[in-house]
């Protein structure tokens, strides 16, 4: 008996969908939950399930075709059509056909580590009864499944607490899952690209005691050792570094099994997994496991990982790490760059990895191109520009910024002055806080503020939920605590949803203004220039006079179809009235 899979609801105001790849083909067997396809709206990329384990017998719909909601995509069925030689051993794996069975298990060790095959091949046994679960976690309220983008660890690899393991994407956030204890990986149960439910096992971690013994002897026979990029995965061997000398290594590596075993595996055999944590130690020197992110991080910024030592768990470096060890480098004595100054006058031009390349756009980026494109071909905008002087706004931060960092930690710029601003004119013109449904405008009781963030991954906007009701101090720690956890990929997903408004700050950049896009369904975006000194024209005793001044140009692009141009005038008048007379002492929150 067949099963239809139909595509679901995918939002209130989503009524079709766009095949964009098929991950099974007809006659492939697939489990329940498991990824069948990817689905493209007008606000997000997903991938639809197996709503039942069984075989795939038919595809009713091509990619690149799109659907409404509630049409048959597919059908499964327990594969009693298909071919025998190709459906039948897969239709019923526990009941006539172990080796299939035992084969499953298997291919989790050999994908994560296809050059490591005899801890691979150990994987099953070493799964002792103290072995601890990996798990999917909550990733949000609205998220129920995620899909496995890249395992950090290899089978047998040794990991610490809170160290990470994957790399999960999901249709609002990409981030990473770390280890829940110490030990050594045991076993891969999910792998990459496969997508799982919330709750689903991903890996078992144990002591890994007998994995170890078991793989020394296979290395052993494939390369003379020649390096050790990581003696850290051998800490029960401290001596095996200093019994390799590297002349009696090269003669006769099956005289020492041992001292072989671990180091030779990454030099001899370039698996994925070892090569990523090896990569930075071009110097010989150990290094700790790094993200991609911080590695990309690192090679833009000229950083030497091994020179950088780590403050995260286990002596993990993190992204800041990075950036002080860049500022560091540039900060240091002028003596050090002398003969690099004297050979090339001028400072050689970066040259970015990615050049002459060709990369496949990411999940995120897809969206937000997608969006984008719908936004700009659903609304009609345009963007008004004003000026404002910020004058008496900067001579009040210089004045109370210490006091402000000493009580709240957090330092004070210029972004939650004119956040507030925006804030309290929302509230006097909330057309510009609206959106449209239908041929209907909705005004809400609130102001949920979006914060743009600029991450390696694309633009992300976390929302500062309820921001009426907060002053400059907490707007200040919420907006801090929000870009840094968006840029180290510590959000939530549902931190990034329900927005009202946004405030993109590409002055930040250098930036005088822009015209920023509004992204549907909210109806404006105010973008906040770079803050510049220059000379302005003020009245001083009734005669005009010029002083230097500080100016900020703020964009406000809307949609002209609820907000016509004098609204958008009287919201920045508002805005630009509060800022520029600068009562700010009762709001600060100090």
């Amino acid at each position: 008996m067949s099963t239809s899979v139909v595509l679901p609801a995918l939002g209130e105001s989503v009524t079709e969908g766009t095949v964009t790849r098929w991950l099974k083909q007809v006659g492939d067997t697939v489990q329940e939950d498991e990824g069948l396809l990817e689905i493209s709206t007008d606000k997000v990329d997903t991938e639809i399930p197996s709503p039942v384990s069984g075989v795939i017998e038919e595809i009713l719909v091509q990619e690149d075709e799109t659907v409404e909601v509630g049409a048959v995509l597919a059908k499964i069925g327990d594969g009693s059509g298909a071919s025998s030689s190709d459906d039948a051993p897969e239709a019923a794996p526990a009941e006539e056909t172990p080796a299939p069975a035992a084969e499953e298990p298997a291919a989790p060790a050999a994908e994560s580590a296809p050059a490591e095959s005899a801890p691979a091949e150990q994987s099953a046994p070493a799964a002792s009864s103290d072995a601890t679960e990996v798990k999917l976690p909550e990733l949000g309220e609205s998220v129920t499944e995620g899909t496995i983008t890249r395992w950090l660890k290899a089978v047998g690899d040794d990991v610490a607490v809170d160290e990470p393991l994957l790399e999960i994407s999901t249709d609002k956030v990409d981030t990473e899952i770390p280890s829940p204890v110490a030990g050594t990986l045991q076993e891969i149960l999910v792998q990459e690209d496969e997508t799982v439910a919330v709750g689903s096992a991903l890996a078992r971690i144990g002591s890994g005691a007998a994995a170890p013994a078991q793989a020394q002897p296979a290395p052993a026979i494939e390369e003379e050792p020649i390096q050790q990029p990581q003696p850290n995965e051998v800490p029960e061997q401290p001596a095996a570094p200093a019994e390799q000398p590297a002349a009696p290594a090269q003669e006769k590596p099956a005289e020492q099994p041992a001292p072989a075993a671990e180091p030779a595996a990454p030099a001899a055999q370039p698996s994925a997994p070892a090569a990523a944590p090896s990569a930075p130690a071009s110097s010989g020197d150990e290094v700790t496991y790094v993200t991609p992110l911080v590695r990309r991080l690192a090679q833009q910024q000229g950083v030497d990982l091994a020179t950088v030592t780590g403050s995260g768990v286990g002596g993990r470096i993190r992204k800041e790490d990075v950036l002080k060890a860049a500022e560091a480098a540039k900060s240091a004595p002028a003596a050090a760059a002398a003969p690099a100054a004297a050979a090339a006058p001028a400072a050689p031009v970066e040259v970015s990895p990615l050049r002459g390349t060709t990369q496949k756009m990411s999940r995120l980026r897809k969206v937000i191109a997608e969006r984008a494109v719908a936004s700009m071909q659903a609304t009609a905008q345009l963007t008004t520009v004003v000026e404002v002087d910020v004058t008496k706004v900067a001579a009040l931060r210089d004045r109370v910024k210490g006091e402000f960092q000493q009580k709240t930690g957090d330092k004070l710029s210029f972004l939650p002055f004119f956040a507030l601003a925006a804030i309290e004119a929302l509230k006097t013109y909330p057309i510009i806080n609206s959106t449209v449904e239908g041929d209907e405008i909705v005004y809400p009781a609130h102001e949920n503020v979006a914060i743009a963030v600029d991450t390696e991954r694309g633009l992300l906007t976390p929302v500062v939920k309820d921001a009426g009701e907060k002053n400059i101090a907490q707007l200040a720690r919420e907006i801090a605590d929000l870009a840094a956890r968006t840029r180290d990929n510590k959000l939530k997903p549902d931190e990034l949803a329900g927005g009202t408004f946004t405030l993109t700050n590409t002055g930040s950049r250098g930036a005088l203004f822009d015209t920023p896009i509004v992204f549907l369904p909210q109806s404006a975006i105010l973008g906040l220039g770079a803050v510049v000194k220059k000379p302005g024209v003020v009245s001083v005793d009734g005669k005009d006079a010029i002083s230097v001044r500080s100016y900020v140009y703020l964009a406000l692009s809307y949609d002209h179809r609820i907000i016509d141009g004098a609204d958008a005038a009287r919201f920045l008048g508002a805005v630009k009235a509060r800022l520029e007379a600068a009562q700010f002492e009762g709001d600060l929150g100090i």
